[in-house]
């Protein structure tokens, strides 16, 4: 199998949901994204409120919904990349922004427990991080229309945006930003996008 073939079979078990795609993708880009985000991460005072691990897993979280989702089109390794740093960055710039409106003195900070502290560190995701994923899918699917769910379905099993156009009307530029003007409605909902940083 070539490498685009198999780049484009992982996103597919993704997108159903697999759980050894999620955890090949997690053990390789992780990494990489860590380091953009400690790059990025130049104010000490940030620094302690939150690390990379935090900022890490938002982003994973949010790709893995989305992608189940069927919102992305990616079609090669280099496109994961970009799109995994662009939302490490748009994650990092928010959690800041955030952290200074609020203007917290980190000091006063709640320490974590060392159960949250070793869990974050672990390499695979807990097995109760998966279960989250699958609920938030699952409240992410419940909170769309009958219509934009039939398209998140589709796409989740694969198809293209005109496949989908075909069977349910319209153009697949459409479908397209129907999926997405859903998804980020019912993400911000529920808040399901910044329940990580």
């Amino acid at each position: 199998m070539s490498a685009e073939n198999a780049f484009l079979d992982s996103i597919r078990r993704i997108r159903a949901g697999d759980e050894q795609a999620a955890t090949d993708l997690v053990r390789r880009y992780e990494p990489l994204i860590r380091r953009e985000i400690r790059l990025r991460l130049a104010d000490r005072r940030l620094g302690r409120a939150f690390d990379s691990m935090d900022v890490c897993q938002s982003v994973l979280g949010s790709f893995f919904i989305r992608a189940a989702a069927g919102e992305y089109d990616l079609e090669n390794p280099e496109q994961l990349v970009g799109l995994l740093v662009k939302m490490a960055r748009n994650k990092l710039a928010s959690a800041a922004r955030k952290q200074y409106q609020r203007r917290r003195d980190a000091r006063r900070q709640d320490r974590r427990r060392v159960e949250d502290l070793d869990r974050l560190a672990a390499k695979d995701p807990a097995p109760s991080d998966q279960l989250s994923y699958q609920e938030q899918l699952t409240r992410l699917l419940e909170g769309m229309t009958k219509e934009e769910r039939t398209v998140a379905e589709l796409r989740s099993q694969g198809q293209t945006w005109d496949d989908i156009a075909g069977q349910l009307g319209g153009n697949a530029n459409a479908r397209r930003m129907q999926l997405a003007r859903a998804v980020a409605r019912v993400v911000k909902e529920l808040g399901l996008d910044d329940a990580r940083v």
